[in-house]
Formats: C-alpha cells, sequence, structure tokens
C-alpha cells in the first residue's frame, strides 16, 4: 500500500473504555477541612453549642421595652404595618407619655418584624391579657402566669435568634471564601471561626432585641455576594437581588450606610476594578438609600425637648467639650481591647461606668496612635490592593459610627455596637494568624501547630461564651453580674435595686424582705449620688419605702420624681396606694381610739398625696365630724362629693352635718358626733 493510500485511510482512534465506580468508591472521597460544606459545618455546630443554654433564658436588658411591652409586637401580624411605619421605640414612649428621647430616632423595623411573625405562630398570650401586661408598672414587668407566658414565648424567640446568628456566620463565611480570601479559604475559615465563637457577640445572641445587628451583617454580606455574582455572570437577577438585600439591610439597622465605601472598595480591591469604574458601580444602590431615607425622615418623629439634657440619653451632658471628645477618644480603644481579650463583659456603660477623661490622660493619646496609624496604614494597603486595606476600611467605618465622635448615639460604648467592626478585626487575625504559622515547617507541623493554636482559643472562648450566655438569663441575673464590673452605672444600680424590689415582694420571711428593700434602697443611694436627677432612681426608692411602711420618705422620692417627670404614667397609681395606707394608719392607729387629731393629720397627709381620693376625704369628714368640727366636716364631704357624686355615706353624712349645723345656728343643741369611718 503506498504512502498515499495510508494516508487515504482514516486512523482509528483507540476506543476509550469507562471503568465502572461502584457507590461506595464514588461516597469514599475523604472530606476536607478546605471544602465550604465541611467548614460551615463547623461553624454551625460550634454556634449551636456555644449558644445552646441561651435557649432556657428570659427576657433581659432592652428585651423588655422592644418585645415583651411593644404592642405592636404583641399584635402579631396585624402589627406590622405600625412596626414599619414608626419608630423602634414608638410604643415604649407612648407607655411613659413621653417622645422620641434619642439623637436620630430608631427606625429598624425589620428584626422586630420578625418578632411579630414569631409571636403569631409562637406567642402564648392571650389578646384578653395585653391591655392588662402593658398596663404594668414599666420597672418590674408582670407577674404569675402572665409572666410565665412571656418566659414560654422568650424561649422560642432564643432559639430562633441562635438560628439567625448560624444562617449569618455561614453566609460571612461564604462571602469570606468568594471575594475576601478568595485564593485562601483556610484564611476565610479562621476568620469566620473567630467571628463565631468570640465572646463579645454574646450581647448580640443572647439579647433578642439585638438582632437587628445580626440581621443587619447578614444582608450587608448577601449584597456583596449578590453584586460579585452580578458581575461574574452578568446576570440582571443578581443586581436585583443584591439591591433588594441592601434595603433589608437598610431596615435592619442603619450601619448598611458603610457600603458607600465598602462596596466600591470590594470591587477595587477584590476584583480589579478602576477606582472610576467602583464608584460609578454603587449608583444603583444609591438609589436604594434615597428611598430608605425617604421612608427614614417620614417616620421618625423630631427628638423631644430637653431630651439631650438626661444624661442616660446623652452621656456626656456633664462634660466639657474637651472631655467630652477625650472620653470619646479613649473610649474607642476600649472596643480593640475587648475584641482582643474579651474580659469582663457588661450589658452597660453608661453614666458613669466610664468616667470622663481629659487630654492628660495616656489612654487618649494611645487611642489616637493605634486609630490614626491604622487610618495611615490603609494607603498603601489600598495602592497594593492587599486584604488588609478592606479589614481596617471595615472595622474604621463602623467605629465612626458609634463612636460619638461624629454622630451621637446616646450611649458611651456597647458590646453589640462593634458587632460589624469585629468582621474587619477577623479578617486581619486570620491574615496574620495564618501568615504566621506558615513560616512554621515542615507542612504537616504547621497544620497541627495551628489546629492546637484554634482549638485552644475556642475552648477558652467557649467557656467564656457560656458562662456569660447564663448572665443574660433575666435583668435580675444580668445587672447583679454587671455590678462587679461597672459598679458606678447608674443604670445597673438602679436595675439591680428594681431586682431587690421585687425579690422582696417574694420572699419568704419578713426579715429577708427588708432586706431586699434595704439593699435597694443603698443601691439607690448610691446611683442618686452620682446622677442626681434620675428619675428612676427615685421613683423605685419611693416604692422600696413605701414597702417598708415608711410613708413620709417614700413620699419625698416620689414629689421629686414628680418634679422632674410630672408625666410619669405609674405615679398616680402609687401616689393612690401611699393615699391609702395613710387612710389605713389614720383610721387603725388613731381613729379607733378616738385620737381625731392624729387621724386627721394623717388622711390630711394622704390627700397631699393622692388628692383625688374619694376615700380619704370620706374619712377626713368623717374625722372632723367626729371631733365637732362640723364646718370642716361639710367641705370635706362636699369635695368627696365632687370626686365621687354617687358616694352614699358622704351624702349620708354631709345631710346630718348640715342639719346639725342649722339646729346649731338656731340655738338647739345638736347630737352628739359620732364615729365614721
Amino acid at each position: 500500500m503506498s504512502k498515499k493510500q495510508k494516508r487515504s485511510i482514516p486512523e482509528q482512534k483507540q476506543q476509550e473504555v469507562p471503568v465502572a465506580v461502584s457507590p461506595v468508591q464514588q461516597e469514599s472521597k475523604p472530606l476536607s477541612i478546605y471544602d465550604f460544606k465541611v467548614q460551615a459545618w463547623i461553624l454551625g455546630i460550634l454556634a449551636f453549642v456555644f449558644y445552646f443554654n441561651s435557649f432556657f433564658n428570659e427576657y433581659a436588658h432592652d428585651d423588655g421595652i422592644v418585645i415583651v411591652k411593644n404592642e405592636y409586637v404583641q399584635e402579631g401580624l396585624s402589627g406590622i404595618p405600625s412596626i414599619l411605619t414608626k419608630d423602634a421605640y414608638d410604643s415604649y414612649y407612648r407607655q411613659l407619655n413621653t417622645i422620641n428621647q434619642l439623637s436620630g430616632g430608631r427606625y429598624r423595623p425589620l428584626s422586630i418584624v420578625t418578632f411579630a411573625i414569631e409571636q403569631q405562630f409562637f406567642g402564648t398570650m392571650p389578646e384578653d391579657k395585653m391591655d392588662s401586661i402593658l398596663k404594668q408598672n414599666i420597672a418590674y414587668g408582670v407577674r404569675g402566669e402572665q409572666e410565665k407566658r412571656l418566659i414560654r414565648d422568650m424561649h422560642v424567640r432564643h432559639v430562633f435568634n441562635v438560628l439567625w446568628y448560624i444562617l449569618s456566620v455561614v453566609v460571612l463565611l461564604y462571602f469570606l471564601r468568594y471575594i475576601v480570601f478568595k485564593s485562601s479559604p483556610m484564611m476565610a475559615f479562621i476568620a469566620a471561626l473567630l467571628f463565631t465563637i468570640h465572646p463579645i457577640h454574646t450581647e448580640v445572641v443572647a439579647n433578642v432585641k439585638s438582632r437587628d445587628e445580626i440581621m443587619s451583617l447578614l444582608f450587608m454580606c448577601l449584597t456583596f455576594i449578590f453584586e460579585f455574582k452580578y458581575r461574574e455572570k452578568n446576570d440582571k437577577r443578581m443586581l436585583w437581588a443584591a439591591l433588594a438585600s441592601y434595603f433589608l439591610a437598610f431596615l435592619s439597622k442603619e450601619y448598611a450606610i458603610t457600603m458607600v465605601v465598602l462596596l466600591p472598595l470590594s470591587l477595587y480591591l477584590f476584583n480589579n476594578f478602576s477606582i472610576k469604574k467602583s464608584v460609578l458601580a454603587f449608583i444603583p444602590y444609591a438609589g436604594v438609600i434615597v428611598v430608605y431615607m425617604l421612608i427614614r425622615f417620614h417616620v421618625v418623629a423630631p427628638m423631644g425637648e430637653n431630651s439631650d439634657t438626661e444624661v442616660l440619653n446623652n452621656p456626656y451632658v456633664f462634660a466639657s467639650y474637651a472631655e467630652k471628645l477625650a472620653t470619646e477618644i479613649a473610649t474607642s480603644l476600649n472596643y480593640l481591647k475587648l475584641l482582643i481579650f474579651p474580659h469582663p463583659l457588661s450589658a452597660d456603660y453608661s453614666y458613669n461606668s466610664i468616667p470622663y477623661k481629659d487630654f492628660g490622660n495616656p489612654l487618649v493619646w494611645l487611642s489616637l496612635v493605634v486609630h490614626v496609624g491604622m487610618a495611615l496604614a490603609f494607603i498603601p494597603l489600598f495602592r497594593k490592593r492587599n486584604v488588609l486595606a478592606f479589614a481596617i476600611a471595615f472595622y474604621l467605618l463602623h467605629l465612626m459610627l458609634v463612636c460619638n465622635i461624629f454622630f451621637d448615639i446616646g450611649a458611651t460604648m456597647g458590646e453589640r455596637l462593634i458587632y460589624h467592626s469585629s468582621v474587619g478585626f477577623v479578617i486581619a487575625a486570620a491574615y496574620f494568624i495564618w501568615k504566621g504559622f506558615e513560616r512554621v515547617q515542615p507542612a504537616a507541623v504547621m497544620h497541627k501547630a495551628l489546629a492546637g493554636f484554634l482549638a485552644v482559643i475556642v475552648l477558652l472562648s467557649g467557656y467564656k461564651t457560656i458562662a456569660r450566655n447564663a448572665d443574660w438569663k433575666n435583668d435580675s441575673e444580668l445587672f447583679r453580674a454587671d455590678l462587679k464590673t461597672v459598679p458606678n452605672s447608674v443604670l445597673v444600680c438602679a436595675n439591680v435595686a428594681a431586682a431587690d424590689i421585687t425579690e422582696a415582694d417574694l420572699a419568704k420571711t419578713p426579715a429577708k424582705r427588708t432586706e431586699f428593700l434595704r439593699d435597694a434602697i443603698k443601691l439607690l443611694d448610691h446611683a442618686l449620688s452620682i446622677h442626681h436627677t434620675m428619675v428612676a432612681s427615685f421613683m423605685n426608692r419611693g416604692i422600696a419605702y413605701y414597702k417598708l411602711g415608711i410613708m413620709d420618705s417614700a413620699k419625698i422620692n416620689l414629689d421629686s420624681a414628680k418634679f422632674l417627670y410630672p408625666n410619669y404614667p405609674t405615679l398616680p397609681g402609687i401616689y393612690k396606694l401611699i393615699g391609702d395606707d395613710y387612710m389605713k394608719k389614720g383610721w387603725n392607729e388613731y381613729g379607733r381610739v378616738g385620737n381625731y387629731p392624729g387621724a386627721i393629720r394623717e388622711f390630711i397627709k394622704g390627700i397631699t398625696i393622692d388628692s383625688t381620693n374619694a376615700d380619704l376625704w370620706y374619712n377626713l369628714g368623717g374625722a372632723y365630724y367626729s371631733s365637732g368640727q362640723l364646718n370642716e366636716a361639710i367641705s370635706a364631704w362636699q369635695t368627696t362629693l365632687k370626686i365621687q357624686p354617687g358616694y352614699v355615706k358622704a351624702q349620708q353624712g354631709l345631710q346630718v352635718a348640715l342639719r346639725n349645723r342649722q339646729l346649731m345656728s338656731q340655738g338647739v343643741q345638736a347630737p352628739p358626733p359620732t364615729k365614721h369611718h
């Protein structure tokens, strides 16, 4: 055969025979710590284990005003329109007969909507109990079967809070793997791991009200993810998903505004966009900001008059401008300290837990050096498109929103407020941890050393987190624990005192009851020595004295509260209780034994407190009549009938007194007075 003929015959390719693989062989592929699913399962299990004991917690801190006593939440699905169109604290303000007390207001409806949905499907509180619950004293909550129902509700909410947290850390992991550490899944895992186990997040997870923090970060991460998916696939559905996520992030909390910088920055650093292209990519998101701001301005009421003069709403009201600025700068360093070493932790850092500082304090300058140093380091890192530039920006931008230097937030600091910034912290920490252990050789030793190091951190963090979750069981447990950390916080002192007053009602012996009340008064004395015009402290001290039977001291404290806050909603009810007590004392200790001047003195004390108490006026009239003071008796009974026109005994007494006065004017001796009660 010629060469030409050979070339004309097509060459036969060797047929590849597929090799059969059994199902057992298919499933035998070893799982790898580098796989997303493996990492996600590890984080989910750790989050569940770390926060499982929070399922048994009740309500604490701001849970009361945002969930338990929020009438819109208690209405279930029917309350959602009100939640979406009102300030987050609107229900609470109305119960206090006041208006917005916080600078800028609080429009964060999304998490509150989830509380209403939970109430609809899992709530156990009957609708007919709602009014009575909302009318309870705001300082003490509810008792008996109502309280048991509310606690059962909160157990469900705690479970959902942990589920939201697990979802958020898994999404955070995906965000870190897909965008931030695209070429290093282990760095992404380490960062997500540190975030998941960090004890500073106990406030966010264990305090159900702080679900707004979890949802805010969740939807911000989804915004990043969908935007990058859109750029990768050029699928407009991804863009719409990103815009929707961004809007939901805003409805969760205002922190989404940082995306104005962070989203273009991420495109520049991780997608190799030019600066111009990165900025232009944000234009669609600007429309979301406009829509949100229009809704917010329509919903949030202006700040109430003189609200910023209350130190619990404005922690720097007693500070000079220099002290205010110096304290704000120094306090910003506390966040970094707690991120590095999260102990001790506290639910409250209000006045005067962090004393004012001046520029002579070295912490002020240390804080300036640290934070200015971060800002300066950002510039060369940005030029090199280094991941640490993103970490610094994520940390500082969110810190700027809560440090009070740029925006007054109505609080000195709070562990929940560093939740978003902690993402920047863990990105940087993961970067340095991985780079540091990379120096260890050989690789097998490096992996073992890294695993051991992370295991120690997990164990220590787990111990701290689980213990701290237990502190969040309820207000009493929480603030008693925090009193050791911030003994000069007027809010913590007042809350522990309130818990003591509640415990007094449940005490098994009179001696223990008295001990609780005396302890409460000591704490309130301390709180008032720091904050001289704290209404809640005067109220609670007045109640404690009332329960001890020291009515004069009770009246003095309640009068102080009334002077500072004339419309305090529970004052009339408490005044009536004290007035009734003076009435009982006047009759039992004086009237029964014929000491009518003593009875008159006690009745007048009661009327001074509760001038609309018809029973007090009636008994005063009786004491006057029994002591032969007809004119005074007639005046007292006439006042009784003005207050309560159908008061039969007062009508009868008035008729007798008027007839006797007429007889006396005619020179006829009236019959002797009789006892009235």
